[in-house]
């Protein structure tokens, strides 16, 4: 019998958030054991409900969802996003530029599939969120990734970007709030790259998902207000800041040159249709979500549970010797790095397999994010604070083993500030990239 393989563009396809170690993780599940689970950010199983009014009023409309609605989503919904865009200074949007969708997730792909023909290139943040460089493969692109530079706070690095812009560049993918370091741009920055953007006529796309989990006063600027010429997609959604990953409702907005990009917003439109719409129960609950009182703000200030744990986990995980990180402004993850000379690694996804079989903790190995040296991983800091001492606990003995195993003992050296740390890792990206 012939064999049925899978296509040839899933080969440059990763997900490991949703990998091999959740795999391992649900058959030791299933042999009873219990995981401790910091490898997805899925608020609701840890204690942070989505708001009672906004279960509410999905409940209300359930008699009016039923039937298919407007390809680009309901009228109340749409329009309390362009009021959100407003508020944000975002210039010029209409009503038809808003299109709603199963989550931020299908409207990135519908975005890079109408943008993209093969051998097109998209410019993407190293480390990214891996749905975006799996988006640009299975639309025929090229994901092209620029360094986001951990010795200066995990910036881009707007040289390396320069350098990477070729006549098959179609746009520049923007993550600020970042997934997976945490880390925010500065205004300043994000201006440069709308510069960067506007001298090579790119399409900027800009994740904003994380723009309310922001932390210590800090003040978002949404992408697409600093420009009214530069072509822009801004995606966002309710499962983060509403702790509503499982209602599946996410929205693009469209800014900037609108009248270039007639085609392409045909073509938006036309992979709209197609999907015929959204999930209508997840949109009723946008409107009442934008609208209402933001209780997000109650978790994230001075006090609140995610910045308590936030704080907690940056201790505890800077205490680990051999272990270092830059502290996350905003978002649900931090990016630690493992000193290579006191922790070598050949695959971390074997070590961080290996890590979770003896100590029943489920973390995501760095290259699941595109970094190309297996010296980081991501946490997330989601688990109550009992849960999280357990838990950076367990790391930190199964390292201490890993440490005594191999020989290495923490040096002045291993356990310096992040800038002099990962010089080193810096230049390997920006050469081997």
């Amino acid at each position: 019998m012939k064999t049925i393989q899978k296509s040839a563009k899933l080969a440059n396809v990763l997900y490991d958030i949703r990998g091999p170690i959740m795999d391992a993780a649900r058959q030791m599940e299933d042999e009873g054991q219990k995981i401790i689970k910091l490898n997805l950010g899925n608020l609701a199983v840890f204690g942070f409900d989505a708001p009672e009014e906004i279960q509410q009023d999905m409940i209300r409309n359930l008699p009016n969802s039923a039937g298919y609605s407007d390809s680009k989503g309901i009228f109340a919904a749409r329009k309390a996003v362009m009021h959100e865009t407003q508020k944000q200074g975002i210039a010029g949007v209409v009503l038809d530029d808003i299109y709603l969708g199963n989550g931020a997730s299908e409207l990135i792909t519908m975005a890079t599939n109408a943008l993209l023909d093969n051998g097109d290139e998209l410019l993407l943040p190293m480390p990214d969120y891996p749905l975006w460089t799996a988006a640009t493969s299975l639309s025929g692109g090229t994901p092209v990734h620029y360094v986001c530079d951990e010795a200066n706070n995990w910036m881009p690095n707007l040289a390396d970007i320069r350098a990477k812009i070729t006549p098959r560049t179609k746009g520049i993918v923007i993550i600020n709030p970042n997934n997976p370091t945490g880390v925010m741009y500065s205004t300043d920055l994000l201006k440069a790259m709308v510069d960067i953007a506007r001298e090579h006529g790119l399409v900027i796309l800009a994740d904003e998902v994380y723009d309310k989990v922001l932390y210590d006063g800090i003040h978002h600027t949404a992408l697409a207000s600093l420009s009214t010429d530069v072509l822009t997609l801004t995606f966002n959604s309710l499962s983060k800041s509403y702790r509503s990953c499982g209602y599946r409702a996410g929205w693009m907005v469209v800014s900037g040159d609108k009248k270039h990009a007639a085609d392409y917003i045909d073509g938006l439109n036309m992979l709209s249709n197609m999907k015929l719409c959204s999930n209508v129960p997840g949109q009723w609950a946008i409107q009442t979500a934008l609208g209402g009182y933001q209780s997000i703000n109650d978790l994230v200030g001075e006090g609140g549970r995610l910045r308590r744990q936030r704080d907690l986990a940056y201790e505890l995980i800077t205490a680990i010797p051999g272990v270092s990180c830059v502290k996350p402004q905003a978002a649900l993850y931090m990016f630690p790095k493992l000193d290579p000379k006191v922790y070598p690694i050949d695959d971390d996804r074997q070590f961080f397999l290996e890590l979770l079989r003896e100590t029943r903790v489920m973390l995501v190995q760095g290259t699941g994010f595109n970094w190309p040296a297996p010296d980081h991983f991501r946490i997330v800091f989601l688990p109550h604070e009992d849960d999280l001492r357990e838990a950076i606990g367990r790391i930190g003995k199964f390292l201490e083993s890993y440490r005594n195993r191999h020989g290495h003992v923490p040096t002045q050296a291993s356990t310096q500030t992040p800038k002099k740390m990962h010089e080193s890792t810096i230049k390997l990206v920006a050469t081997n990239v």
